[in-house]
């Protein structure tokens, strides 16, 4: 029974493998050839008939193999692998010595060990840097690396669409407390598949997308008008009922969600009129509620308000002006007291999440905005009543205040001009 070939055997062996770097360090490792070119194209080719230096005296007992520092200690690791018969993938230990493993074994030619490390990369977890990495090096290595790389292959628009829709009837649905982080996370990515950055969004919307997602919306919606109608009939006593406090909030996370849902796929319609439909039962509710509550409420406002001002719903002057009247209060005394309550260093406080400031600018902005588009008239009695106000800090009209001025010193000339032109026009 012949014994098996063991590396570094100097008895046995009839060549030297010298592994040397520019920094002088030089290893001897002395091996055998019947090895070598077997299992590594690179040797197989060196040690061949047709290698240019084959008639050189020593030239076939010695093989200099030149490295990078970093890659010295690999290069060994790899001599000493091909002698294994039963290489796995628990030889390797980590990403981080698979990937430097594998490119000697692309270099030096071992589809064995090659198979291996790709394998092992394949399979186990990788570390945000160590993903990095692979993304830098498995693409120049072809096709026999392209396995590795599985987990990052782009999928299909049908399997986006699948996963998109199960998720999205998962984070409008009414789920228990405790799946709150899950449906939170579900939320967020649905968004971020939305949302274009650096990346073309991952999912383009069709009207099947867009139809089952207002149909999520709507059933979202219905649920919570429900809630509302339910709790305006005993405003004082229902709210601090627990469970529908929780459900309370709950809607208005997932309304708020919506809300940058609806804009991003252009189906906010009905998510705007329903919003405008209920805003005086709400602001009853919420009227008596936490701050907390208070503060989702103008989160979700502030989105429909924008939505309105900008002309990316219409709605009819007297619903802008409806939506005006009802909110400009609330939002103000919500401001009011949250600019106190920040001023109080009790630590109870510390569990009010505030909006940033960029939440109330936009708010106010989209108020001046709606207020711009409202008749004269209208826009006089909600600027006589700001000015009134002791609270006239927020939201400031200043911008309407001035444009209404301007306009109104100026109409009478600017409509007799056009009725001039109107009547010189007929004549002709």
């Amino acid at each position: 029974m012949t014994t098996p070939s063991k590396i570094g055997d100097r008895s046995t062996s009839d060549i030297v493998v010298r592994i040397r770097t520019h920094e002088l360090r030089d290893e001897w490792i002395y091996c055998h050839s019947q090895i070598l070119v077997q299992k590594s194209k690179y040797f197989a080719d060196r040690l061949s008939e047709n290698w240019p230096t084959c008639q050189i005296l020593d030239s076939r007992a010695c093989v200099e193999v030149y490295c990078q520092e970093s890659n010295f200690d690999h290069h060994i690791t790899f001599l000493r692998l091909l002698y294994s018969d039963m290489m796995t993938m628990t030889d390797i230990s980590s990403v981080k010595n698979a990937l430097a493993l594998l490119r000697v074994a692309v270099d030096l030619g071992s589809p064995q060990i090659v198979s291996t490390c790709v394998g092992y990369l394949e399979a186990v977890p990788w570390e945000e840097s160590e993903e990095e990495e692979i993304l830098k090096i498995i693409p120049k290595m072809g096709p026999q690396a392209e396995l590795a790389l599985a987990r990052l292959q782009p999928v299909s628009d049908l399997a986006v669409a699948k996963i998109f829709l199960s998720a999205l009837r998962f984070a409008t649905s009414s789920s228990s407390p405790i799946l709150n982080d899950l449906k939170g996370s579900a939320q967020e990515q649905l968004e971020y598949m939305l949302t274009e950055d650096d990346d073309a969004p991952l999912l383009t919307a069709d009207d099947g997308i867009k139809l089952e997602t207002s149909q999520c919306v709507n059933g979202l919606l219905a649920r919570f008008v429900n809630l509302i109608n339910s709790l305006v009939c005993n405003v004082n006593e229902s709210i601090v009922e627990k469970g529908k406090f929780e459900s309370l909030q709950a809607y208005l996370s997932d309304l708020l969600w919506v809300s940058q849902i609806v804009t991003k796929l252009e189906i906010a319609s009905v998510f705007v009129h329903t919003w405008v439909e209920t805003s005086a039962n709400v602001v009853k509710i919420a009227e008596s509620a936490f701050p907390g509550v208070q503060l989702k409420v103008v989160g979700v406002t502030n989105k429909v308000l924008e939505t309105i001002g900008y002309g990316t719903v219409v709605l009819p002057s007297v619903k802008r002006l409806g939506m005006v009247k009802i909110w400009l209060p609330f939002v103000r005394n919500v401001k009011s007291l949250v600019d106190s309550i920040a001023l109080d260093d009790d630590d109870k406080n510390d569990m009010l999440v505030k909006p940033d400031a960029e939440v109330w600018q936009s708010l106010e902005s989209a108020i001046v905005s709606i207020i711009l588009t409202l008749p004269s008239s209208d826009q006089a009695e909600i600027l006589t009543e700001w000015l009134e106000d002791k609270q006239i800090g927020y939201p400031d009209l200043t911008e309407a205040f001035e444009v209404w001025c301007y306009r109104s010193k100026v109409g009478k000339r600017r409509l007799a001009l056009m009725d001039g032109t109107n009547q010189a026009t007929n004549r002709v």
